[in-house]
């Protein structure tokens, strides 16, 4: 099995997201809505009522032999059921 979670996207929109109990993940580009459901309750051990996901486009590069092809990337957007917290956004 492959890792579904990649890493948190902490910024200040998200921040602000959190407040209202939806967290963001970068998740791996083959992950379905249903595993990375699974992937989080099982992870920080929570209550989750909806995932929303979205593929972005990454930058191309320029260098001396070209321009490289943008790296495409998938995010979620973890929403918790009512009550439910991720401690490690609300940095305790």
């Amino acid at each position: 099995m492959y890792q579904i979670i990649k890493r948190p996207l902490v910024t200040e929109k998200n921040n602000e997201l959190s407040q209202k109990g939806i967290y963001a993940f970068e998740v791996d580009k083959k992950a379905t809505k249903v595993e990375i459901k699974n992937s989080v309750e099982k992870l920080f051990r929570v209550k989750v009522s909806t995932v929303r996901t979205a593929i972005c486009r990454g930058r191309s590069k320029r260098t001396k032999l070209g321009v490289s092809a943008p790296k495409y990337w998938k995010k979620a957007f973890i929403k918790l059921s009512p009550g439910e917290k991720i401690e490690m956004f609300e940095g305790a």
